[in-house]
């Protein structure tokens, strides 16, 4: 049932919560701007969103060389609401600014969060909550990672539930639905969403909503991803697990039921997910009926065959933190109405924003905003020099193909791919970093493999190698693809 309405925040309470969001805010900026000018950040992600919102910005199709020749970013995955950020972009036309907008969507999950906790915590639980959340170990994933555009979900899924916990059903189709927007998957969240609604005994609402999620889902990936993929198909079944398709991973999942659960726990990366999402908030979330909602998102990535979806350091968990977090409180105030445990209304949230600051000091692998808390990101090395060095040896208007670090620095003015994933005619400049094993892309070439390739096709080196950074080029003409690519 829908809680009472709470009392207005009065003008204290907002500068609290301001207070809160403006530090996280200014946190995830500085840590973003510092791994731009320490040569962190990659051309996977911050370099694709960069060229995609560039080319928004632009009034063109979001074409990203950095996935490919003529790359439609649609064709990979089904995120037109990117294009929201194209404005920003009119303002500074930077990679940078998506830390800025990632900071933005990240901080105003607070709001949501506050709301919801209120009724149940008091203004200081409540606060203390969002101050949790927003310092929260999948939240530093994601500001760390630069960009994604999972960031845009992140307060839809809080509002969601602050929607749910006042009744307001409606609002709940109608976010739910703005979900599609943001990848295909987020189709299958939708049924989720219908599922909770069906305990909230919103037949209809959960009905449409169902419909709705499942007929996004089958149109983006039957006909949308496929009309704008190179490829012409949608190619991200990754649950070989499970079967080679999913009508035979749903058949395995219900003939096999066991073994479906055993892949869930098969690795220690999986086990670390699951001890950090549910133990420091005590299994709480798995109590309550909110915890639906972040099923699919869960359950697919530890079905799916990379690896990497299984380790708590990426972006995937940033939209997983307001339903753990709310999903714990919901249970909780439960509790403390049913229990008189009303000193629990301060000492959970304190506890868990305490766990954040713990790790945050300490565990800079799970927690790396410590890294700019503590100063250790805030020095250069020569090797930062050298990389500007080369970087600016690339004219403007060329097509580059250049190590993964480097990417962003040039995606403002050229037409900048990986290694090897730009076709052999187009480039007539190269940037290896002898320092990475590998220099990225989605089958990345090793250092000696680019070497040799570029030689073959005819680039020289034009300068001495400078901290293991090395600068090629070949005297071709500049093709109309690489001059016109940033030109409106």
């Amino acid at each position: 049932m829908p809680t009472k309405t709470p009392a207005k925040m009065t003008r204290p309470q907002k500068l609290h919560l301001g207070l809160a969001m403006v530090l996280a805010g200014v946190l995830y900026v500085a840590h973003a701007f510092l791994k731009f000018k320490n040569y962190e950040s990659r051309g996977y992600d911050l370099g694709i969103f960069d060229q995609a919102v560039r080319q928004y910005a632009l009034f063109k199709a979001p074409i990203v060389p950095i996935k490919g020749v003529d790359f439609n970013l649609l064709g990979d995955h089904f995120h037109p609401i990117l294009a929201l950020l194209a404005p920003l972009y009119w303002i500074w036309d930077d990679p940078r600014m998506l830390g800025i907008a990632l900071a933005g969507l990240l901080v105003s999950t607070a709001i949501p969060v506050y709301l919801f906790t209120r009724p149940r915590f008091g203004h200081l639980g409540a606060v203390l909550t969002a101050a949790a959340l927003l310092l929260w170990w999948p939240f530093q994933s994601i500001v760390n990672w630069e960009f994604h555009e999972v960031a845009f979900g992140v307060p839809i899924m809080a509002w969601i539930i602050w929607a749910f916990d006042r009744g307001r059903y409606w609002l709940v189709v109608g976010l739910a639905s703005s979900l599609l927007l943001v990848r295909e998957d987020m189709g299958i969240t939708m049924v989720a969403v219908g599922i909770v609604l069906l305990f909230h005994r919103q037949w209809v609402k959960a009905g449409l909503t169902m419909a709705i999620g499942l007929a996004g889902y089958l149109v983006v990936t039957s006909y949308l991803i496929p009309l704008f993929s190179p490829a012409g198909t949608f190619s991200y079944w990754q649950y070989t697990a499970l079967g080679a398709s999913a009508g035979a991973a749903i058949v395995f999942l219900i003939t096999h039921p066991l073994q479906s659960i055993g892949i869930l726990f098969n690795h220690q990366l999986k086990l670390l997910l699951w001890l950090l999402s549910f133990v420091p908030l005590a299994l709480l979330p798995l109590a309550s009926p909110y915890i639906i909602l972040g099923a699919p998102l869960l359950l697919s990535r530890l079905f799916n065959d990379r690896l990497n979806t299984w380790a708590p350091v990426y972006q995937y968990d940033a939209i997983m933190a307001p339903i753990l977090i709310l999903s714990a409180v919901h249970v909780l105030g439960k509790l403390i109405d049913r229990y008189g445990w009303v000193k629990i209304k301060v000492i959970a949230p304190a506890w868990l924003l305490a766990f954040a600051l713990v790790g945050t000091l300490f565990f800079h692998s799970i927690f790396p905003l410590g890294r700019t808390l503590s100063g250790a990101n805030w020095g250069t090395s020569g090797l930062v020099a050298a990389k500007e060095r080369a970087v600016d040896m690339i004219p403007d208007g060329v097509c580059v193909e250049s190590a993964d670090t480097l990417v962003p620095h040039l995606t403002d003015r050229t037409y900048v791919g990986m290694m090897g994933d730009i076709g052999t005619d187009l480039s007539s400049w190269m940037i290896i970093d002898f320092n990475e094993q590998e220099l990225g892309g989605w089958d990345p070439l090793l250092p000696p493999q680019a070497l040799r390739r570029a030689h073959a096709l005819g680039f020289e080196q034009v300068a001495p190698i400078d901290h293991g950074i090395m600068v090629l080029h070949r005297d071709i003409p500049v093709n109309p693809v690489c001059s016109d690519y940033l030109k409106r």
